[in-house]
């Protein structure tokens, strides 16, 4: 496998700049959800990362669950708009107040989908909190309660981002070349 500085345009949000934002969502949410059972569901696997340091800063108790949705086939730059759910929760979430953690949202079919199934087993409430929200690329309306960063709409990888299933474990957020890695749309 390639060093990932050769598909490396630019480092879009840098890892101090992520950890400062990461750290005042935790605030803004453990003030929100002061007194309140928070269930934190991970989408993975791009969203461990996220869901790692956010928890970390929450200065409330919760619990974690995960589930693993696909719309992006390998190699690609753009959801398919077909989701499939690869893993499904271990907990009940009726009458839970449920935080969807979710690296990116582009088309917003994914997540719109993921919300459609979770509002059928009757949350007490169901919120959504991403980390990168590339709302020039949004395809269909989805609730965003909490999030990090708008991008512009570029290929980015890192923080748990994949390029083809690597360099997930950067600590920054990059851009990926467009001469270096084309992929079909």
């Amino acid at each position: 496998m390639q060093d990932y500085r050769e598909f490396l345009d630019e480092i879009l949000i840098s890892e101090d700049k992520l950890q400062a934002r990461i750290r005042e969502l935790a605030q803004e949410i453990s003030h929100d959800y002061e007194g309140k059972d928070l269930l934190l569901i991970c989408i993975l696997r791009g969203g461990v990362m996220f869901l790692t340091d956010l928890m970390r800063a929450l200065k409330i108790p919760h619990s974690i669950d995960f589930m693993a949705v696909s719309s992006y086939g390998a190699g690609a730059r753009h959801s398919s708009g077909q989701v499939r759910i690869t893993l499904d929760l271990t907990a009940s979430i009726e009458e839970r107040d449920v935080l969807l953690v979710e690296d990116i949202i582009d088309s917003g079919y994914t997540i719109a989908s993921v919300l459609e199934l979770l509002n059928a087993r009757r949350p007490k409430s169901l919120k959504v909190c991403t980390l990168l929200d590339k709302a020039e690329r949004r395809e269909t309306d989805v609730p965003i309660h909490y999030c990090g960063f708008v991008i512009p709409n570029k290929f980015v990888f890192g923080y748990g981002l994949d390029l083809d299933e690597y360099y997930r474990n950067l600590p920054f957020i990059g851009v990926v070349r467009p001469d270096k890695y084309l992929a079909p749309d």
